[in-house]
């Protein structure tokens, strides 16, 4: 059975930073909890507790809660009202749709004197005769029944006809409480019956799940019918389902216990079909029998694969969802091709050339969040640096300031016997000898240069 947890305390005391200890109000309902305890231990400052729509079968361990003032245990399995006599301060009980049905269980309310309040609808006892009577008569410090204002005039009706209304609530207890007894006998013999039931297909099951002997295997008519005799399993399965749902039962706090369990049932095994259907999942070929290696894309991934011969290496831009975590992300390279487990599902894709495994990287985008993986070649090739070099002698003085430009001198290899530097010394001492005189000396150099042509003709005013 399912009972209250410290674990299932602590989360549900979010709004008290997880401190249990301090906490004065919190709500357990809808857990499936079938037995109440540890929180009169745990939680001593309780003022509300919130426990309906659960399985409880009976109100204990609540008496040492001093300052609980509201319990909600309604829609659950309660039979009779007990153990509150140490609820000093309690002014609200709900009741709700329980199966209280020994309404003089009641009296044990009269210790809580601050009792303003209490829910009993839904419950057997409503049902008897001079049900409301009994009760304002005998809880004579409530103020509400059932949401209703008890009035001083029902009262004082009530106390005068109290010993008959007494007497007849308990004739009709009596008739219940037998009642009841034949209700459990009855929820007994039907589980028994479910037991047996279960026991068969479960022999039948294991009759269709056992494995052939190695030494012989059945011929298809074998095959077909073990085939049939699963299938019949699984319609088994589903006409008890519907028996189930189908068959007319009492609503009894044991109906109602069996039909979560029933549930429940169910539940683990679906999950347990599904889990095995995923151990049983078959795995993917990746290399086939003969050593070759296949290009795989399971997690249906966005890629792409560049040379990057410049840098000698190639690069896998992989597009790996955003928000995914690198620790789901197994990456292995090998010198032929590249495998990456993208949660568990592989992307296999056989590379161009061999590569170094050692020398490679894996990373991630802080923007994209793609794995780019870089591979080194495996096989040695000029760099593109050193062809540059190579060929610095066709290329174009612009292609010569560039290299200049990124400090690389010592790559310009000129050849002296085509090319001559100009020599530095001769222009410094031109630009002395036209800085002495007139402007008009700087163009005579010019010329006497061009007098060597017997044509020359010096024209002044050109």
């Amino acid at each position: 059975f399912l009972s209250v947890t410290e674990d299932l305390v602590r989360r549900r005391a979010e709004h008290n930073n997880c401190e249990i200890f301090s906490l004065e109000e919190i709500s357990l309902h809808q857990q499936e909890i079938e037995k109440l305890e540890h929180l009169d231990k745990w939680c001593r400052d309780l003022k509300i507790l919130y426990l309906q729509n659960n399985l409880i079968p009976k109100i204990e361990n609540v008496s040492k809660l001093k300052k609980l003032e509201y319990l909600n245990v309604a829609l659950n399995n309660i039979e009779r009202i007990e153990n509150l006599e140490g609820c000093e301060e309690l002014k609200k009980l709900d009741l709700t749709a329980n199966f209280i049905g020994e309404l003089s269980s009641i009296e044990s309310l009269k210790c809580n004197i601050h009792l303003k309040e209490l829910f009993l609808m839904g419950n057997p006892c409503t049902e008897f005769e001079g049900y409301r009577q009994f009760v304002v008569a005998t809880l004579q410090q409530l103020k509400y029944l059932d949401s209703k204002e008890i009035e001083r005039s029902e009262r004082i009706k009530a106390l005068q006809d109290y010993p008959e209304v007494q007497w007849k609530i308990k004739e009709q207890e009596e008739t219940y409480l037998l009642k009841r007894a034949r209700e459990k006998e009855e929820a007994q013999r039907r589980m028994q019956e479910r037991k047996d039931e279960k026991q068969k297909q479960m022999d039948s099951k294991l009759g269709c799940d056992s494995p052939d002997s190695p030494q012989e295997k059945p011929n298809q008519a074998e095959a077909d019918g073990e085939q049939e005799r699963c299938r019949t399993v699984e319609n088994d399965d589903d006409d008890e389902d519907r028996k189930f749902w189908e068959e007319p039962t009492p609503y009894t706090p044991e109906s109602r216990l069996e039909t979560h369990r029933y549930i429940e049932e169910k539940r683990r095994a679906k999950d347990n079909v599904r889990e095995s259907k995923k151990r049983e999942k078959t795995a993917w070929t990746l290399v086939t029998a003969e050593g070759k290696v296949l290009n795989v894309n399971v997690p249906k991934l966005h890629f792409s694969l560049n040379d990057d011969e410049e840098n000698n290496q190639i690069i896998l831009d992989l597009a790996v969802y955003r928000h995914l975590d690198s620790s789901l992300l197994d990456v292995d390279v090998q010198p032929t091709y590249i495998r990456v487990l993208v949660k568990g599902k592989p992307f296999q894709l056989v590379l161009p050339e061999e590569v170094k495994p050692d020398s490679s990287s894996a990373k991630r985008s802080q923007t994209t969040g793609h794995l780019v993986v870089t591979m080194p070649k495996a096989k040695e090739i000029i760099l593109a640096k050193q062809k540059v070099s190579a060929s610095i002698k066709h290329s174009d003085c612009n292609t010569q300031q560039k290299n200049t430009r990124s400090g690389q001198v010592e790559k310009l290899e000129v050849d002296p016997s085509k090319y001559s530097f100009p020599d530095v010394t001769k222009i410094v001492q031109e630009k002395e000898r036209t800085g002495q005189g007139p402007i008009k000396l700087q163009p005579q150099k010019v010329t006497e240069a061009k007098k060597s042509s017997d044509d020359f003709e010096n024209n002044e005013d050109v």
